[in-house]
């Protein structure tokens, strides 16, 4: 119990599956996890908290054996699944069972878009929209040691027990600002990137490829999907088993003898053992592709100044932000604005029209760009005492 609030302690799979079945007609599921991801290939889920309509519950995942049962559950039904800056939250549901979370509600993503902070902390937004405090004393916990303290305990439900009142806060807000279907597009993107990451091999992220020829591309790739491969394996950070830099380094060279492998500074101290053959490998396999058959060169990304102009319409975007009530993280960077009044200029040219153009964000910042740039609107300084000291203004 934790202030007067019950909880049950799950630390079986009969437990577990008593909890889900009696909870199955909830209407809202909120849950956070504990986790450990330090040199890991992926996180090790160590603790899951739930809360229901009417049941809080902690789940020692360390001792439970099968957690899709849990999975199961929060991908079906009519629930609203309720978290806080989800990712892996999200993730460690998609890799169990293939699903998303059932009509998940991220309470973070939701306080940016009515014009929160962005991104802000559980206990900012606790604070803020329900007048409370969490204790979050136990950031640096090792939640693979067992017992957990009544203090970890604690700590971990605290992290459910205010779900249900930041979601009721927030999804009244948004339906207020004519919202609801913004948040549902942004949110369907955001899930639809992160089942793309897991699906999709992610070797174009290696860093500093750009100018790389095609050949080289085609051995970063198989180098990348031997990494990856070995990494999972061992259970180790891809990055610790072959750096992203020796990547880069050994396609470059395109040589697959192990002998001049081995002459590359810090080749063997900074390789994973054992690897010297298998990095062979992959190269000769890169070197054997077909020409026809390799990468296409990685497109430099466009980069765009516009000077005094590019500072002055990053103030726009933030004054119409602040009038909006939206974070303007969530609608774009300065860059992306700027590449987007270029492309309006005619300056450059897109493979793709820019994301201020399109959806909500052409509604909330688009437009009103297109009509600055045109001379249509002008900002006019109205306080200089003010919190809000300029407004834009019709010309």
């Amino acid at each position: 119990m934790r202030d007067g609030i019950q909880f049950e302690h799950i630390r079986d799979d009969e437990a577990l599956t008593e909890f889900c079945n009696r909870n199955r007609e909830t209407r809202f599921l909120g849950f956070d996890t504990e986790f450990v991801s330090e040199n890991r290939y992926r996180p090790e889920l160590c603790l899951l908290q739930i809360a229901t309509d009417s049941e809080f519950a902690i789940v020692d995942t360390l001792t439970v054996d099968n957690i899709d049962e849990f999975w199961q559950w929060l991908t079906t039904g009519q629930h609203v699944t309720v978290v806080h800056a989800a990712r892996e939250e999200f993730l460690f549901c998609f890799r169990a069972v293939g699903r998303r979370p059932q009509n998940l509600f991220d309470v973070q993503l939701a306080a940016g878009m009515i014009g929160m902070e962005y991104p802000a902390s559980y206990g900012n937004l606790v604070s803020r929209l329900l007048g409370k405090r969490v204790d979050k004393g136990e950031t640096r916990t090792d939640w693979r040691k067992r017992p957990l303290s009544k203090r970890q305990m604690d700590y971990a439900l605290s992290d459910v027990i205010h779900l249900k009142g930041l979601y009721n806060r927030l999804s009244k807000k948004l339906d207020q600002l004519v919202r609801t279907e913004w948040y549902l597009e942004e949110s369907r993107a955001w899930q639809t990137g992160l089942e793309e990451s897991e699906t999709t091999p992610q070797w174009h992220r290696v860093a500093g490829i750009t100018n790389l020829n095609r050949r080289a591309l085609g051995i970063i790739k198989e180098l990348w999907l031997l990494r990856d491969e070995e990494a999972q394996r061992r259970n180790r950070s891809p990055k610790r088993v072959l750096p992203d830099d020796l990547i880069v380094e050994l396609s470059k060279r395109g040589t697959s003898d192990p002998n001049r492998l081995k002459a590359i500074r810090g080749f063997e101290s900074r390789v994973a053992k054992n690897l010297t053959q298998p990095i062979s490998n992959a190269i000769e396999r890169g070197n054997q592709i077909p020409d026809n058959e390799l990468p296409e060169k990685m497109q430099r990304s466009r980069t765009t100044n516009l000077g005094m102009l590019g500072q002055f319409l990053v103030s726009v975007l933030n004054i119409i932000c602040r009038e909006k009530k939206i974070a303007p993280p969530i609608v774009g960077t300065s860059q992306e604005l700027r590449n987007f009044a270029a492309w309006k200029l005619g300056m450059v040219k897109l493979d793709e029209d820019p994301k201020l153009s399109q959806g909500w964000r052409r509604e909330v910042v688009g437009q009103v760009i297109d009509d600055v740039l045109k001379g249509k609107i002008a900002i006019r300084v109205q306080n200089p005492k003010s919190d809000n000291p300029l407004r834009l203004e019709n010309l």
